[in-house]
Order: structure tokens, then C-alpha cells, then sequence
């Protein structure tokens, strides 16, 4: 009877130490696997698939996490559309009017942001083209689709940017000089460097004086002539000019065949 205890006494000692043993540490990453003994290729291999199971697990709670994201994005652009159709019914308009709408816009944001880009003289001779800018802007903002949230601020920031366009024109005086001595005449005064140093811009000082001014012709010494900053010809200077060399031409003609020339 003794013997038949000690025995099973002994048996239930060797299975305790078998399932109390464990695997040793594994390997280092860098032990080459034909070099591993064969605990630490068992070891390895339980690291490994360790690994494995968190990597599959995370990757599944990622998985979940997407589909989540997935539904979420596109009950949000459902609520969008949605809300979109809502204030075209509220401003009476359709998609292609929306399209329509944003296209203007656009041109508009193109048309300030090249005049930003000008010198303030030059965008002192535009100022017709500044008011241009704001006018469209205003009808743009009379349509009830300027109240969308997409154009709102957009709207907002281009009146700001075309008030910023508006120029006053700096204009100098230059005393007319005598014929004899300073050879003064529209065409010479613009051609000297302080004023213009181009003589074909005398159209601008003849415009800027016309209170002064009748014939282009004639000036006189002691006149003070206000001189408009340096620029491209604006469309009145550019038709005053036209004007007076029709006006030339029809004078030598008649000259030529003695006729006074109708004025």
C-alpha cells in the first residue's frame, strides 16, 4: 500500500514540474533561426505568433474603426446634400444656377487679384474699373445665393479687398515757361524726364486742364498746369486725342482747298 502512495505521490510531482515549466526567453532578432535550439525556435515561434495575434487584432479593430468612419462620412454627405437641396427650395435656384453662380464669383476673385497686383498710379487711372469690380460684386450679392455658407465669407473678403483698389490720382503742377526760352508746349513738357519723359502722353495734361486749356495748341507762360501721374492713356484722354487730330486734318485740308473747315 505504501508503495502504490509513493508512486502516485511521484507522478503527481512530474506532471507539476512539466506544467510549471515555460519556454526560455526568445532569441535574439539577430540569432540566425538554423542556429536556435530547439526550446528557443519554440520560443521564437510563440513570440512570433503572439505578435501576429495583436497585429490581426489591432488590424480588425481598425477594420471596424474604418467601417465606423465610412458610415459616419456618408450620412454626413447624405445631411449635406440634403441641406444643399433645402436652400436651393429657399432660394428658388437650381444646381445649375449654383454652378452658374460659383463661376462668376470666381471670375470676379480672378479680376481683383490682378488688380492687386498694379501700382497705386496705375490703379489711380482705374478707378472706372475698381467701381466696374464693386458693381458686379453688388449684383453677385443681391442673388440669394450669395447667403451660402460656401460663398458668405468669400463675398465678404472681396468687398474688403475692393475697397482697398480705390487710388487718388497725385497730381503735380508745372508753371508754364516762355516759347523763347523754355520752348514750353504740351507735347515738350511731357516729354521732359521730371514729368513723363514721353511726349506722346501730352493728351493727360491737356485732359487734366481743360478748364484752362481750350486749344491744346496754345498755352501760355505763367499758367500752372496740373500734371496727372504717369500711365496708359485713359479712354478720355485716348478719344480727346483722336478728336483733335481729326480736327487737324480737316483744318489743313480745308486750308489746302480754301475752305473753312466746319466746326
Amino acid at each position: 500500500m505504501k508503495k502504490i502512495i509513493f508512486y502516485l505521490l511521484t507522478c503527481i510531482a512530474m506532471v507539476s514540474i512539466a506544467t510549471a515549466k515555460e519556454l526560455p526567453p526568445a532569441p535574439p532578432e539577430s540569432k540566425p533561426d538554423l542556429e536556435l535550439s530547439c526550446d528557443e525556435a519554440d520560443a521564437r515561434i510563440k513570440l512570433y505568433k503572439e505578435k501576429n495575434d495583436a497585429l490581426r487584432n489591432n488590424l480588425n479593430n481598425l477594420k471596424k474603426e474604418l467601417s465606423s468612419t465610412e458610415k459616419n462620412l456618408q450620412d454626413t454627405r447624405n445631411n449635406y446634400i440634403d441641406c444643399e437641396e433645402e436652400i436651393l427650395k429657399l432660394c428658388g435656384a437650381t444646381k445649375n444656377d449654383l454652378e452658374a453662380f460659383r463661376q462668376q464669383l470666381g471670375v470676379l476673385e480672378g479680376k481683383v487679384r490682378q488688380m492687386k497686383g498694379l501700382s497705386n498710379d496705375e490703379l489711380a487711372d482705374r478707378v472706372e474699373e475698381v467701381k466696374a469690380l464693386e458693381t458686379e460684386l453688388n449684383r453677385l450679392r443681391g442673388n440669394k445665393l450669395s447667403c451660402i455658407p460656401e460663398f458668405y465669407d468669400k463675398i465678404l473678403s472681396l468687398a474688403r479687398d475692393i475697397k482697398g483698389l480705390y487710388r487718388e490720382k497725385k497730381i503735380t503742377g508745372y508753371t508754364v515757361g516762355t516759347w523763347a526760352q523754355d520752348r514750353d508746349c504740351l507735347w515738350n513738357i511731357s516729354g521732359k524726364m521730371e514729368i513723363y519723359g514721353d511726349p506722346f502722353q501730352w493728351p493727360k495734361i491737356w485732359q487734366a486742364n481743360t478748364d484752362q486749356i481750350r486749344n491744346p495748341d496754345i498755352i501760355h507762360p505763367g499758367q500752372v498746369l496740373k500734371v496727372p501721374p504717369a500711365g496708359p492713356k485713359t479712354d478720355e484722354e485716348a478719344k480727346a486725342e483722336r478728336r483733335y487730330w481729326r480736327q487737324k486734318r480737316a483744318a489743313q485740308e480745308a486750308a489746302e482747298t480754301n475752305v473753312t473747315p466746319g466746326m
